[in-house]
């Protein structure tokens, strides 16, 4: 099988260790030249998992033919924000027989799409939708290209597609479980990066285990309520691509997103951080869409809404603290 990685970033470049242990022919598409070469010459990745040696067999190029003609199956592992103009790009080298995978967490602002949605409608006349999928769960890149033990799944809404995904990914550390609910799955993969952060300002502001445990348990129920809203299975959220996830996104010094959050807990600007960091946290993004999502739809999501005003209207995150507390008093209806 031959298999094209689109995008050079940390879990772009952890994949293609996954799969080339499988013995697939990989190529990584990458934008930056110099990551291309360093890949080809050195077999690292200079900018994202930079102590990383990659197999010699793993190939780079900065060409979207080369890195589309030809190719069975194209994972995206592009930032959200940029996947329809990749994708757009990419659209006119494709045969229509490829299986698509994304690997991709967020939202679309302006439509509020979902990744398989946004290439479905990219690619709508080249690449049927059941060709389509996704893959998802507690998995970060820098424990994934040490072969550290990761369970995931893949969804697509064909069922073929979705095992295909999963038969490709296998390996004895990176196991991967079959998933129908495509919906449930993004929606959980994107909206856990908000909460994500709401974990890191609890965690830069000292407020506390007791807090970090009600914003875990509160923020799953957030992402159920936006996801079945949207026709996904509430058993979804109780599985690796929701309470997993959520979980080792919340808690572990990996995640960029609860990077983020802890220094914003800390007193710290949302423009200083995003200046030195070199890797995206797509939370940033995704809390300004899926908080006008929510509004739209006139769903309460009262986490989501308090870090969108401490991200883009400054405001004070022990105050958004106070007025989670204060709010009137409810019964506890789990979705």
């Amino acid at each position: 099988m031959k298999i094209s990685i689109i995008g050079a970033g940390s879990w772009g470049t952890a994949l293609s260790v996954v799969l080339q242990s499988n013995g697939y022919d990989v190529l990584i598409w990458a934008r930056e030249l110099e990551i291309v070469n360093a890949i080809n010459d050195n077999h690292r990745n200079p900018t994202y998992l930079p102590d990383l040696q990659l197999p010699e067999a793993i190939r780079a190029t900065h060409d979207f033919s080369e890195a589309s003609t030809g190719r069975d199956l194209i994972v995206f592992a592009t930032p959200s924000h940029t996947m329809r103009e990749i994708a757009s790009r990419i659209k006119p080298y494709l045969s229509g027989n490829e299986i698509i995978v994304t690997v991709s967490k967020g939202i679309e602002k302006e439509t509020f799409m979902t990744m398989t949605q946004v290439l479905t409608e990219v690619l709508n006349d080249v690449i049927i939708e059941d060709h389509i999928g996704t893959l998802s769960g507690p998995s970060h890149a820098e424990e994934v290209a040490r072969q550290k033990p990761t369970v995931v799944v893949s969804a697509a809404n064909s069922k073929s597609t979705a095992r295909i995904i999963q038969e490709t990914f296998m390996t004895p550390m990176f196991r991967v479980y079959l998933n129908h609910d495509v919906i449930g799955v993004e929606v959980a993969g994107a909206v856990k990066n908000i909460m994500a952060i709401a974990a890191g300002i609890v965690d830069g502001a000292s407020l506390g285990d007791n807090a970090k445990a009600a914003l875990l348990t509160r923020g799953l129920l957030e992402i159920k309520r936006l996801g079945t809203r949207l026709g996904a299975s509430q058993d979804t959220f109780s599985g690796l691509a929701g309470v997993g996830d959520l979980i080792v996104t919340c808690t572990s010094e990996h995640s960029r997103n609860r990077y983020v959050g802890y220094h914003i807990g800390k007193g710290e600007k949302l423009s200083d951080i995003r200046k030195r960091m070199s890797m995206i946290a797509e939370g940033v993004k995704t809390t300004r869409s899926v908080y006008d999502w929510s509004q739209h739809l006139g769903i309460e999501m009262p986490i989501t809404e308090m870090v969108y005003k401490v991200l883009f209207e400054e405001k004070d995150s022990q105050e958004a603290m106070y007025e989670l507390m204060t709010r009137e008093s409810k019964e506890e209806i789990l979705i």
